[in-house]
């Protein structure tokens, strides 16, 4: 006979352990662990101080497949060294874990086949909802979003087909109006510089490109492309070059702020200065663009903004309430600072 204070040949406590423990039934413990109110207070501290003797912890895949409700939200994001997620998977999860969810990570790597693995994996878990970043994936994994029947929610763009709902901004609208920017400021010669080339980095291109041909000022030889990943270290490499281009650029628009503050270190460095040789801005307003020398113009995205908004959308879904929209477009801002 198993002693309930010792863990069975599995090592695994269970719910029993817990029941016995406690002198009560199984079903009163996990209605008592899950907070139910028909639960006598006594009953409940009895069973969680039995739990937290046994070191008992529930197993919500188990839970899930007994009450066909899961408490977790699947996430995939592409990266978590890019400070741009870090700050909207923040915001996004402390919304969720308010109202009680979890968050199940799955970091994409900008591969759609990567997506496409981790996607399936996750489903086997039975996720109460799916947040995924942007429209561009493979025909498959858009098969098993649809198939699945779990709520989904698109991050970062405001583009959502019929039956999809996303919260975003415009890529391409904000790269549009920072190279009019530029150009309002009598720049004329105007480089696009891009790393990673992920679709919103492409969005923000087709931004930039759209504005310089509606200004006649569009010259293929000023987009500067490399799929490397961002890096200060990149930007560095990339303005050196750019300036070194005939004709000379004025003005250089970085696809996001780790290449424009790497720009602005090798400014300093090579005594270039800014902006009266060469104007520098960037994208996304991150952490310690505003105390370069010189401040960093760039566009603010609402990061966090975008992290509550979409749990917020996306715990309307999971409890099967109508959407007042399918797309929430929370804007941007250009950020003017003295760097241009």
């Amino acid at each position: 006979m198993n002693s309930p204070l010792r863990p069975r040949a599995t090592g695994r406590v269970t719910l029993s352990d817990v029941a016995q423990l406690a002198g009560v039934s199984p079903i009163t413990v996990s209605r008592a662990l899950r907070g139910e109110r028909a639960v006598a207070p006594d009953l409940v501290a009895k069973v969680r101080a039995a739990a937290d003797t046994l070191g008992y912890v529930p197993n919500p895949a188990a839970r899930a497949l007994a009450s066909g409700q899961s408490s977790h939200v699947a996430v995939l994001i592409p990266m978590l060294s890019n400070a741009l997620f870090v700050d909207l998977l923040e915001a996004l999860q402390h919304t969720l874990r308010q109202a009680g969810f979890q968050t199940l990570i799955g970091i994409t790597h900008y591969d759609p086949s990567e997506e496409e693995t981790l996607l399936r994996e996750q489903l086997l878990h039975r996720p109460a909802g799916l947040v995924v970043t942007g429209l561009e994936r493979t025909e498959a994994t858009r098969l098993l979003i649809a198939q699945s029947g779990v709520p989904c929610v698109h991050l970062m763009t405001t583009d959502a087909p019929a039956g999809s709902h996303c919260v975003g901004f415009s890529q391409r609208d904000a790269g549009r109006d920072m190279a009019r920017h530029l150009i309002a400021q009598g720049y004329r010669r105007i480089a696009f510089a891009a790393a990673q080339l992920d679709p919103r980095t492409l969005q923000r291109l087709a931004g930039w490109r759209s504005a310089l041909v509606d200004a006649g000022l569009y010259d293929e030889v000023l987009e500067w492309l490399n799929p490397a990943p961002s890096s200060l270290a990149l930007g560095a490499r990339m303005f050196e070059q750019i300036m070194g281009q005939t004709p000379p650029v004025d003005a250089i628009f970085f696809c996001n702020d780790d290449l424009a503050q790497g720009a602005l270190l090798a400014a300093m460095r090579t005594g270039v200065p800014v902006p009266q040789r060469v104007a520098i801005a960037g994208f996304n307003d991150l952490t310690g663009s505003d105390q370069m020398v010189p401040p960093l113009t760039t566009v603010r995205t609402p990061r966090a903004e975008i992290g509550h908004a979409a749990a917020r959308m996306l715990m309307g879904l999971m409890q099967g309430e109508p959407s007042d929209s399918s797309a929430i477009d929370l804007g941007y801002t250009l950020q003017i600072r003295h760097s241009t």
